[in-house]
């Protein structure tokens, strides 16, 4: 996902804030149309994900495709990015195409891809958003919050489970949000405002969790071990917000 701006100012979190904060409301009133129940009732969008997948993880790797494709419908292309990709004569003549080397270009590609399978090259444009450990603790968490929902029966599911899951599944598609916008100085800004969103949806998954412990649907062990899950991920998202922000400011 890439956005350019009109002019020549660098945004900061707070300009991508409100820019994003935009975004969203046009991709909550397209997601209304695009999910809605073909069966004309009200079945949960998380119900629906697991219906459509082999498995938790498939569903949760569903939705957060889905929610990249629906704000990245409202990021507009970057043209200037599109005329680099033009082909300019004068500055590529045609007998540097007989000279091209298509093995060397091989082998650059493939001493390029380990930085993609490496934990240390996570936090930059080379890196994967699975090495990000943050991504994939918000994803595990997802995957026993969802498993835990099937666990208590259809007839104990109510709106405000639906939106415990909601705000759980957010979590990891707010990071990918962020991390698609990757890690050049340009773009750090809507990366923080995206982690940010994560971040908030950490605080109110952990704040339903509370809420929710009294209605007798967890085993203690069950919602000891979420709880944790929640508290420490929530810390380490904002952890994380601040090395962004550091690394902005440093330039």
């Amino acid at each position: 996902m890439r956005y350019s701006h009109s002019d020549d100012e660098l945004w900061d979190e707070y300009q991508w804030d409100a820019h994003i904060s935009e975004v969203e409301k046009k991709s909550d009133q397209l997601r209304k149309f695009i999910t809605a129940d073909p069966r004309g009732g009200s079945t949960p969008r998380w119900i629906t994900l697991l219906e459509e997948s082999v498995s938790e993880d498939d569903a949760f790797e569903a939705y957060v495709e889905e929610e990249l494709l629906l704000d990245e419908a409202y990021f507009p292309d970057d043209e200037d990015w599109e005329d680099e990709d033009e082909f300019d004569e004068d500055e590529f003549p045609f007998n540097a195409l007989e000279e091209y080397d298509e093995e060397a270009e091989m082998d650059f590609d493939e001493g390029e891809e380990w930085k993609a399978l490496s934990e240390d090259f996570a936090y930059s444009n080379y890196g994967s958003l699975n090495n990000l450990r943050i991504y994939s603790r918000s994803k595990n968490l997802a995957i026993d919050v969802l498993r835990w929902a099937l666990s208590i029966g259809e007839k104990h599911q109510s709106p405000e489970i639906d939106d415990f899951i909601e705000e759980t599944l957010k979590i990891g598609a707010k990071l990918a949000g962020g991390y698609s916008f990757g890690f050049d100085h340009e773009y750090m800004g809507a990366n923080i405002a995206y982690t940010k969103r994560s971040l908030l949806y950490a605080n109110n998954g952990l704040n339903r969790l509370v809420q929710i412990k009294g209605k007798g649907l967890f085993k203690k062990s069950e919602y000891l071990g979420l709880h944790e899950c929640f508290h420490e991920l929530r810390n380490d998202i904002g952890v994380y917000v601040q090395e962004l922000r550091d690394r902005f400011h440093r330039g």
